[in-house]
């Protein structure tokens, strides 16, 4: 089953997942450099258990604080994640970002394929890519 339209650029419809060794601060970090939206937090012990940021043009990320054992089939090493963030205005969001003093590594850019983005680092080494490319549109059904 696809819910994708043929000719048409693709909705976001895939949640990205993150383990952090401080929830707080990414949260606090993609809200304040990025722009995300906080929808929920779940603390328990004092550990950011699960909670989910809203983009404010859609989507959105879930992230905790790592507690997971070392044989868990979704651990992956903190700091390890990559994102591409879709957005109509690539320039408010870079300014944005500077403005609160993120970590930009790779600046301001247009692309071959049509992008106009640049990319920063969060608190824990996850790298956000922001653009306006929305992907290709959904092929057409056979």
């Amino acid at each position: 089953m696809s819910t994708h339209t043929p000719g048409t650029p693709p909705a976001p419809t895939v949640w990205h997942c993150l383990q952090c060794t401080d929830a707080r601060a990414v949260i606090d970090w993609l809200v304040d450099s990025l722009g995300f939206v906080e929808s929920v937090s779940h603390v328990e012990d004092g550990h950011v258990v699960h909670a989910e940021l809203l983009w404010p043009e859609g989507g959105g990320v879930m992230l905790g604080d790592r507690q997971r054992a070392d044989d868990d089939p979704h651990a992956t090493p903190t700091g390890s994640g990559l994102a591409f963030i879709v957005t109509a205005d690539p320039d408010a969001v870079h300014a944005r970002a500077k403005a609160a003093g993120a970590e930009i590594v790779m600046e301001m850019h247009d692309t071959d394929y049509g992008d106009r983005g640049f990319t920063a680092r969060d608190p824990e080494g996850n790298v956000w890519s922001v653009g306006q490319y929305r992907g290709q549109p959904a092929p057409a059904q056979p």
